[in-house]
């Protein structure tokens, strides 16, 4: 053969300009800017989310319920960095007690955010896990007050024209840059309580992050749709 034959000019790929620093790149979608949660809103209500933005973060305000887009994502890239509160240590909150939030991808796909430094919990429930269904394969968290970054790629599942599974969500997860999921195949929805199974669902769903009643911060989240 020559070397032509085994070429590929089939698709040209576009042209994306990276972003600086974990900043977003130029195809992304900014869910939060750091100035409003103009994206977000109160999760299952058309209301404005109620969490507190200051100082280009905003922070759960506890028992006001979990916040979500207003966007609808299936297949993405998703980034997004999150802070646990050092007030919670010092108030010798423990477990899952101590910085719990999610990131719930399609309403319905957890991947845990909590206080996992120095902090003991079930390990299929600690910052990294897919939530009650798969540990992180390392812990690469840090002191609570600094901040910390997920970067997810997300494969949503998929379903038959009958409703039945046809594939299964798969999840790849870097934390602080560290891979602590590697195309982990989901079982379903997490559960808090029973084994997970899936039920049909859109194609694309709007994602929300937990009120789990912990002041945690969040900042610099942006998506790219797959």
């Amino acid at each position: 053969m020559k070397p032509q034959e085994t070429e590929d000019w089939s698709r040209k790929p576009e042209a994306v300009i990276p972003g600086k620093k974990s900043k977003a790149p130029s195809d992304a979608i900014v869910l939060f800017d750091g100035k409003n949660l103009d994206k977000w809103q109160k999760k299952g209500k058309d209301t404005p989310a109620a969490w507190k933005v200051k100082g280009k973060s905003f922070t759960v305000v506890p028992k006001s319920g979990a916040i979500e887009t207003k966007q609808s994502f299936g297949d993405c890239q998703l980034h997004i960095e999150w802070n646990s509160p050092t007030k919670d240590v010092k108030a010798g909150k423990k477990g899952q007690g101590c910085g719990n939030s999610g990131i719930f991808l399609m309403g319905r796909y957890e991947v845990q955010v909590l206080n996992s430094f120095e902090n003991e919990t079930y390990y299929n429930g600690m910052a990294g896990s897919v939530y009650k269904q798969h540990i992180p394969l390392v812990n690469p968290t840090i002191a609570p007050g600094k901040w910390q970054a997920y970067d997810i790629i997300f494969t949503a599942p998929k379903f038959n024209a009958d409703k039945s599974l046809k594939s299964p969500a798969y999840l790849t997860v870097f934390l602080n840059g560290v891979l602590v999921q590697n195309h982990a195949e989901l079982k379903g929805p997490t559960e808090y309580i029973g084994h997970p199974s899936y039920k049909y669902h859109d194609a694309k769903v709007p994602l929300f992050l937990q009120d789990h009643s912990n002041e945690v911060s969040y900042r610099n989240i942006w998506i790219r749709e797959l």
